[in-house]
């Protein structure tokens, strides 16, 4: 793609620099990529010799669906908070560090409906005996019981059922994950989608680091603000034709080492009778809880 009006790099020299502080495009470049690498590291967590990481993954994923059913039926909180105990217990027994999961699993999603769930808190959403009254700018504001409780329960449920879908993630390598949506029918288009994003976008981030790397080491100082808008529109157009180009190699890499739209694994899946016991006690404990406490 050509491209006019490039930025020359000696007439970055004359521009003010900015303060020290104001990098949020380097920090959040940063933690886009520190994220997808620890993504990566998932894998090295699944290939850990952990409680999980030896169940069969297609017992080991037929399992957690009946415990996300279980959340989304379950209408108790405590039975609720015992699934996501269960969960951190399993998180550990699979080697897997209590504040690298949390970390994890209370970020985006969790927190995002714990900002939806803000407003059921107060009164005129949710009437009802009132908890706590206080005042803000003169305005009286009373959460109430029936709106606490609603709230928790609704964070709690999104909270475990996060937990169990990223513990299931971090304990089966993701291109066995693929494999075994196969078997439970989910479409080929969806698998190959997500297998292709997975290895492309690992890749996107790192042509955008490169690309703020070598602008950063070609001027030397921090740009003003015309400058750095014209630096980024630039880049925006280049950057765009270089990820379709690379969107297309990315495909044609993939078919010449004999990929057809099916993942495969070189392992075999082979069922234990361990595992076809947890499989018989985990559905006993759904069909119990449902009808218990559903």
């Amino acid at each position: 793609m050509t491209l006019r009006h490039k930025p020359r790099p000696e007439a970055f020299a004359r521009d003010v620099p900015m303060p020290k502080r104001n990098r949020f495009i380097e920090r959040s470049l940063s933690s886009a990529l520190f994220f997808l690498k620890e993504a990566v590291y998932a894998d090295e967590i699944a290939s850990r010799k952990g409680f999980l990481q030896s169940w069969d993954p297609r017992v080991k994923t037929a399992v957690f669906l009946l415990f996300i059913l279980q959340v989304l039926f379950i209408k108790d909180i405590l039975v609720l908070a015992s699934l996501y105990a269960l969960c951190l217990l399993l998180a550990l027994a699979s080697r897997i560090g209590l504040g690298f999961f949390l970390k994890r699993t209370w970020v985006f999603i969790p927190l995002f409906s714990l900002f939806i769930a803000l407003p059921a808190l107060f009164s005129f959403f949710t009437p009802g005996e009132a908890l706590l009254v206080f005042k803000v700018a003169g305005l009286r504001l009373v959460i109430t019981r029936p709106g606490a409780w609603g709230a928790a329960f609704f964070v709690m449920r999104v909270i475990t059922s996060v937990s169990f879908v990223v513990l299931l993630s971090l304990t089966t390598p993701h291109f066995v994950l693929l494999r075994v949506l196969r078997v439970f029918g989910v479409p080929q288009v969806f698998v190959m989608t997500l297998g292709m994003c997975y290895r492309y976008i690992y890749l996107f981030m790192e042509v955008i680091e490169n690309t703020y790397l070598s602008i950063k080491s070609r001027t030397g100082r921090a740009l003003s603000c015309a400058t750095g808008q014209h630096i980024v529109t630039w880049n925006i157009a280049c950057l765009w034709s270089r990820s379709y180009q690379m969107n297309e190699e990315v495909y044609q890499a993939m078919l010449s080492r004999g990929y057809r739209g099916e993942p495969r694994v070189l392992n075999v899946f082979r069922t234990r009778p361990a595992d076809w016991l947890r499989l018989c006690l985990v559905i006993v404990l759904t069909v119990l809880i449902v009808r218990r406490y559903g």
